[in-house]
């Protein structure tokens, strides 16, 4: 079994070009579940899920989530 199967909160940060405070969020908000193994652990599956689910919003605000505006994103 070479393939991750689960995540660390830092990994998934690095993942999603994020900090891992706005991951902790994600979680607290029920945007990404997760499992606590020792520490707070993202499924790889789950994670996919997650972008998937999420693709064409703006999650910048997560009390907030609107669908992206595309008319002003920045080149």
């Amino acid at each position: 079994m070479n393939e991750t199967m689960v995540y660390t909160v830092k990994e998934v940060a690095a993942i999603l070009h994020s900090s891992p405070n706005y991951v902790y969020t994600l979680i607290k908000k029920g945007y990404l579940p997760a499992i606590k193994l020792g520490s707070i652990k993202v499924l790889k599956k789950t994670l996919e899920l997650f972008l998937v689910d999420n693709q064409g919003k703006d999650l910048s605000n997560l009390d907030n989530v609107k669908p992206l505006d595309y008319n002003k994103l920045e080149n």
